[in-house]
């Protein structure tokens, strides 16, 4: 037997039970040419034996079988009573196996006859040593029951299902540990969990189950996180619960795939964000149906404007024009009041027809988007001073839905331009890309922050945003090259078939 240089420079604290003195000494002096430091005390009877025992740890105890009244049985019965474990070694002056026998049975380590020294030191340096790997082991199980317990305890008290699962390498599935939480989330015990996965997966709403395998196929086969949101129908239960269950993968030599994670109810948020996605899309609804009503007044003042104040303006500038005709050459003073008539006329004809035309440009219906856009450009920079220049690559043709909505975006960016950027030039652009319509509008002013965009009155970049949503389009703002900024509107191009026949059905459906 090998003892390393560790165990036999270390100190040996030995208990010798024993009436006789000259065992003391030949057991120290044994165990220090042995290179060992040995602490031994000796006690003669069972009250000396239990104070020894209650005032320090002892590495071992050497007992002598010819004590009345304190054999090695009743010693190992002390040390059992007193909870603890330090290996007994029965020291005999007999031969005979069968008492050794009987002692060993009753729990002493070993036996060894007195006149066996050199064995005696073999037989202690082994039992100190099984002995401290035995502390060491019950010191590993105590560590071991405290961490389970610990998890088991975070494990109940978390608002969830904690659990452990398996993919082996044929891709079959298995839980190996199921929190019970697991019964509260989805109504099924852990030991069901535990005993085929198919429990688990049975309780998935058929129409989530592809979403769930294909989730778990991936997270294997990439080693990334699991992330699946679905519904679980618990059992009992009408309706089902929204599950979340998160876990990062680790893979092993063998193959296998283990998961530990929790799977948490997020039903409570679903809802909350189902409810807040009806109420957006009832917003937008109703902005729609605001704005199709605000397209309808304006297209009815815009009527009311050119058909009876432009008749009025035309009709009062045609007798003004009759009545310059009829006045005395030498009623100067007439002549410049009625001229000053008529420039106020020619202005206030030429103000209506603007906002006739704002509100409603005839021009968009009869002429298309382009025009429309060349004319509104060309009334911005007559009204501001500011150039705006209009590009496009090709014609493109647009519903009429998707044509008003791009010429009141720009026509709210331009109002916007004229009161807050300060720009010298502006710049539109309308190409096609795909089977969309994008167009983009520049200027060189300061720009727009976020602070800007968080206005609690920034209506027009509001509106932009609102009219690109309604029609399933994307708008975005971002620093243009020279400075000021540039809008980006992409909306979703309809075939021009679909859209007439959508304006074909509502005539047909009268006959």
């Amino acid at each position: 037997m090998v003892v390393s240089s560790k165990a036999k420079n270390s100190r040996l604290r030995l208990l010798l039970v024993d009436r006789s003195e000259d065992g003391l000494s030949i057991l120290r002096q044994r165990l220090s040419i042995s290179g060992h430091r040995p602490d031994i005390e000796q006690v003669g009877n069972l009250f000396a034996l239990r104070e020894q025992l209650a005032i320090q740890r002892w590495d071992a105890l050497l007992c002598a079988s010819a004590i009345p009244g304190l054999s090695p049985h009743k010693v190992v019965r002390t040390m059992r009573d007193c909870d603890l474990d330090i290996p007994v070694i029965a020291l005999t002056d007999s031969s005979r196996e069968q008492p050794a026998i009987i002692a060993m049975k009753a729990g002493v380590r070993d036996c060894l006859r007195r006149d066996q020294p050199a064995r005696l030191v073999l037989v202690i340096e082994r039992e100190v040593r099984e002995a401290r790997q035995r502390a060491d082991h019950r010191a590993v199980l105590t560590l071991l029951r405290d961490s389970e317990d610990r998890f088991r305890g975070l494990a109940v008290n978390l608002p969830g299902m904690v659990f452990q699962l398996e993919r082996n390498r044929s891709g079959a599935l298995r839980f190996l540990y199921v929190s019970e939480g697991g019964y509260k989330l989805i109504g099924i015990r852990a030991q069901l969990l535990t005993s085929s996965f198919e429990n688990f997966f049975g309780a998935i709403e058929p129409d989530d189950r592809a979403a769930f395998k294909a989730a778990i196929t991936e997270s294997a086969t990439t080693l990334s996180t699991l992330n699946w949101e679905g519904r679980i129908r618990a059992r009992n239960r009408l309706k089902p619960r929204w599950v979340n269950l998160h876990s990062v993968p680790q893979r092993f030599n063998d193959g296998t795939i283990h998961w530990h994670g929790i799977a948490s109810d997020i039903t409570r948020s679903k809802e909350t964000e189902s409810t807040l996605r009806r109420s957006r899309e009832q917003l937008s609804e109703l902005s729609a149906y605001l704005e199709a009503a605000k397209e309808e007044e304006r297209e009815r003042i815009a009527r009311d404007i050119h058909d009876e104040l432009g008749s009025l303006l035309v009709g009062i500038k045609i007798e003004a024009a009759l009545l310059a005709g009829k006045l005395p050459k030498a009623q100067v003073g007439l002549r410049d009041k009625l001229r000053s008539i008529q420039a106020l006329l020619n202005q206030a004809m030429g103000t209506a027809s603007r906002v006739a035309r704002e509100l409603r440009p005839g021009i968009l219906k009869e002429f298309g988007l382009l025009a429309a856009l060349e004319s509104q450009a060309e009334d911005f920079a007559q009204r501001t001073g500011i150039p705006c220049r209009v590009h496009y690559d090709e014609v493109v043709d647009v519903d009429d839905r998707t044509s008003l909505a791009l010429f009141r975006i720009v026509q709210e960016a331009l109002t916007n331009i004229a009161k807050h950027a300060h720009a010298s030039l502006v710049a539109l652009r309308l190409q096609r890309e795909g089977r969309h319509i994008v167009l983009e509008i520049r200027d060189n002013g300061r720009g727009i922050s976020e602070a800007d965009m968080n206005k609690s009155k920034s209506f027009g970049l509001r509106g932009i945003r609102e009219r690109s949503r309604s029609l399933n389009g994307e708008f975005r703002i971002e620093p243009s090259e020279q400075g000021g900024a540039h809008l980006v509107i992409q909306l979703p191009l309809k075939q021009s078939v679909e859209s007439e026949r959508t304006e074909a059905e509502p005539q047909q459906n009268l006959f």
